[in-house]
């Protein structure tokens, strides 16, 4: 049982500006395919601007707006009720696969679970929390807006979850965009 919130706003800079979650890839968008990826989820909680999905979701945004990831997972956190809570970010095309092998490592530790990547950098924006730990994260930090993500992480207990599939690639830049594009097209060729 757990719950899951899906980071779906941000000004995409890197991008020009533009509706990243809207992004299309192999013709789903970024959106999407990231809350598809949180299929098993009591509540699927999304942080941004509010569009049709093909799953039932709760909607929140962060406070300000544009204040940032910790703010919204401050306000999709406070929509959630279960012990676990996963926490993804939008642009994370092939993370589903991720989502059960990071809901099973939470339970390893009383702190979260995250994936890392092969070269040892771990994605702040694909794991799954304890709501304990994620609640008294938030109680040492105070203000969430404008904090950066490793600051909620600092202290906190957390298993790393091998990423030796690519589960954690983002869409940040238009090389990447292009990347995951490719990336879909060899799958459906195989």
């Amino acid at each position: 049982m757990f719950d899951a919130v899906v980071l779906s706003g941000g000004g995409a800079r890197r991008l020009g500006g533009i509706d990243k979650p809207g992004i299309d890839i192999a013709g789903v968008p970024l959106l999407e395919r990231a809350v598809l990826a949180c299929a098993g989820a009591e509540r699927i909680v999304v942080v941004g601007p509010q569009r049709e999905l093909p799953v039932s979701a709760t909607w929140a945004r962060e406070s300000p707006v544009g204040g940032g990831p910790v703010a919204a997972l401050a306000a999709g956190f406070s929509q959630t009720t279960a012990e676990i809570v996963l926490v993804l970010a939008a642009d994370l095309p092939w993370v589903a696969p991720a989502v059960p092998v990071l809901v099973a490592a939470v339970e390893e530790v009383e702190g979260a679970a995250v994936l890392i990547d092969p070269a040892g950098r771990r994605n702040l924006l694909a794991a799954a929390w304890r709501r304990n730990a994620l609640a008294a994260a938030f109680g040492r930090l105070g203000d969430a807006a404008g904090a950066a993500m490793r600051t909620l992480y600092a202290g906190v207990p957390c298993v790393e979850v091998p990423d030796p599939h690519g589960w954690g690639q983002d869409c940040d830049t238009w090389d990447e965009v292009a990347q995951a594009r490719e990336r879909a097209t060899g799958e459906r060729t195989t």
